[in-house]
């Protein structure tokens, strides 16, 4: 009776100690990084001459795409990638766990704000568009690649944009991606570190046409809604008056009223 209640005592201290184990794993252990530089890959640089302003001059070039963190809101304001054809694979990779980013000043926000939130942690640069390579999969778990979304718009009307996304970059070979969520005051919190939880998400696809430069908006708000793309496709003035930010600025004036002051759905097939 004496040796069963001793392995009984045993059992249960292992159990515990297993437990401790996996909630210091779960609450401490963090990867050291994915990138072994910020150096940009050629084949996914970004064009310095369509590079947004920064509100914040936090900006981060990893190897496959580039940033400007916003402190306050604990998440990026844009997001900037190129995405083309021959970037779009169907390989198979391991998801990576969420880490902060180790080029971003601050240090992004860590993942576990997230953690009981009921958000899910909404990626800005789709991992589906880097899957050509371990290393550009692996950067989009960068924390500072994230955003608080609701699950249903995030697996619903916000994939259907990505998936559409990807579809033009098949068609038209090459696009340059802006994405981020509208950072205003007021914005509801969540975690130890108050991410911000946007109201609306943007994004903006430019591709060359000939000599020219073809601009689409798009603005969301954060919940699931059946409606076509089209009808959430706005002018880069509504953008860029939500947001402060400035898109495209260090093009001619002239060139950049051309495409952001009107929508032109017509050149691009839907």
């Amino acid at each position: 009776m004496r040796t069963y209640s001793k392995n009984r005592l045993i059992y249960a201290i292992l159990i515990g100690l297993c437990m401790v184990g996996f909630w210091l794993f779960e609450n401490f252990y963090t990867p050291d990084t994915y990138s072994s530089s910020k150096r940009t890959s050629a084949d996914t640089a970004f064009p310095t001459i369509l590079f947004p302003n920064s509100t914040t001059g936090e900006i981060v070039h990893h190897s496959h795409f580039s940033l400007s963190y916003n402190e306050a809101y604990e998440q990026a304001e844009w997001v900037a990638y190129v995405l083309r054809k021959e970037h779009l694979t169907y390989d198979d990779r391991k998801r990576p766990y969420f880490i902060e980013d180790p080029f971003v000043t601050t240090k992004s926000a860590d993942w576990r704000n997230y953690k009981g939130s009921g958000y899910d942690r909404g990626h800005l640069v789709p991992a589906g568009d880097r899957r050509f390579s371990l290393q550009a999969y692996n950067e989009t778990f960068y924390t500072s690649n994230i955003s608080p979304q609701d699950r249903e718009f995030n697996a619903g009307l916000w994939n259907r944009l990505e998936i559409q996304t990807r579809k033009w970059a098949k068609r038209y070979n090459t696009l340059f991606v802006f994405t981020g969520g509208v950072l205003t005051n007021g914005l509801d919190e969540i975690g130890d570190e108050d991410v911000a939880v946007p109201k609306y998400y943007y994004k903006i696809i430019a591709r060359k046409n000939s000599d020219d430069i073809e601009v689409l908006g798009f603005l969301m708000e954060g919940f699931e809604q059946n409606k076509p793309l089209q009808d959430f496709v706005v002018p880069i003035d509504r953008i860029e008056e939500l947001t402060g930010l400035d898109f495209f600025y260090q093009l001619e004036k002239e060139h950049q009223n051309r495409f952001e002051t009107k929508v032109r759905l017509e050149h691009w097939k839907f």
